[in-house]
């Protein structure tokens, strides 16, 4: 099935989006539903450390129409449940993370991590198994560096699987580093992106934008748009 034709490429910072993927691990192609930056104000100026992308399986949307069909982008943006429809759907998503600042695989994973683990907790569902699995996503991450321009990539299968991949730059490989088989902690990597409490507001919004407006079917029959979009943050 080809990718939506109303959704374009994005352009966040140095790292260009495509439209669409077909993320390792996978045998479809995913459409790009959205992406922005995650950063910290850090002394009065804020700090851009990734670009991230989020890619989801083309059922996505006539799922989410369902329920979400004529909601506002604002609508969105302020809805809990929208984002955790996203997350939950049973659907493909892939998330292209690339660095802007340099990144050690420890850090990034350590920080992940503590941000699955607390809202796991938050909703009483950490279990043994759980912990096992974080074990193994930390493992995955110890020996790994990623400096401006490298990517982490993980593709969430609907049966509950993580593909973990890595990239020296903004490519896409076709082969998995490693893949951990845990639902919640393949639904809690985009959770902490776009959950409550996510790390990118920024992505956020766009989701909310861009599929506000492909679920409403405004622009479905105008074919599609050329080149990408520009992201500010």
């Amino acid at each position: 099935m080809a990718p939506p034709p109303s959704l374009a490429g994005l352009q966040i910072e140095t790292t260009t989006f495509p439209p669409s993927v077909k993320p390792p691990g996978s045998s479809n192609t995913l459409f790009l539903g959205g992406g922005g930056v995650r950063g910290l104000e850090i002394q009065g100026n804020f700090v851009k450390f990734t670009a991230i992308g989020v890619y989801l399986e083309d059922s996505a949307v006539p799922q989410l129409a369902f329920k979400w069909k004529g909601k506002t982008a604002k609508e969105l943006t302020e809805s809990v449940e929208f984002f955790r429809d996203i997350v939950t759907g049973p659907f493909e998503k892939f998330i292209q993370v690339t660095t802007i600042l340099p990144l050690t695989g420890r850090q990034y994973s350590e920080k992940v991590s503590e941000n699955c683990v607390a809202f796991w907790k938050s909703v009483g569902i950490y279990t043994d198994a759980e912990g096992k699995a974080i074990e193994k996503f930390l493992e995955v991450f110890k020996d790994q560096n990623f400096p401006p321009g490298a990517s982490i990539l993980f593709t969430q299968s609907p049966k509950g699987s993580l593909t973990i991949s890595f990239s020296r730059d903004a490519s896409v490989p076709e082969a998995a580093n490693a893949v951990i088989e845990n639902k919640l902690l393949s639904e809690a990597v985009l959770e902490s992106i776009i959950g409550k409490h996510g790390v990118s507001p920024p992505a956020k919004q766009s989701l909310a934008a861009r599929l506000s407006e492909l679920l409403s079917g405004c622009k479905e029959s105008n074919g599609a748009e050329a080149g990408n979009e520009k992201v500010e943050a």
